[in-house]
């Protein structure tokens, strides 16, 4: 069992940064890979990045590479979502997902712990 807890959103302009990050609980959250998905108002809730539980791999959205950079601290159970050059169309909850064996990284149906989501909002 994982919990999963947000921080680090809020409202920044175009072409700024935020971190978030994902606190989890539990001893084995290192086992886990984790991801961050985003989901705006009408939408479907769509893949952003991932990480292997070693943090050796990671997996982005064509429309977050370059910009976007997920990472992990095993030892304090975190992981993170540097986003740096935002864009007003970056406006969304973003949540962190947990999962032991995703078999697709990219897919939401693939990650069985979640959390509660925090507001990004990105004004032009």
């Amino acid at each position: 069992q994982v919990q999963l807890v947000e921080s680090g959103g809020g409202l920044v302009q175009a072409g700024g940064s935020l971190r978030l990050s994902c606190a989890a609980s539990g001893r084995t959250f290192s086992s886990y890979a984790m991801g961050w998905f985003r989901q705006a108002p009408g939408k479907e809730r769509e893949f952003v990045a991932a990480i292997s539980w070693s943090g050796g791999s990671t997996y982005y959205a064509d429309s977050v590479k370059g910009r976007f950079t997920i990472s992990r601290d095993n030892a304090k159970n975190t992981v993170y979502l540097q986003m740096n050059s935002l864009k007003p169309e970056d406006t969304a909850v973003y949540y962190c997902a947990a999962d032991f064996d995703p078999q697709d990284h990219g897919s939401r149906w693939a990650y069985d712990y979640w959390g509660q989501g925090t507001q990004v909002t990105v004004s032009s």
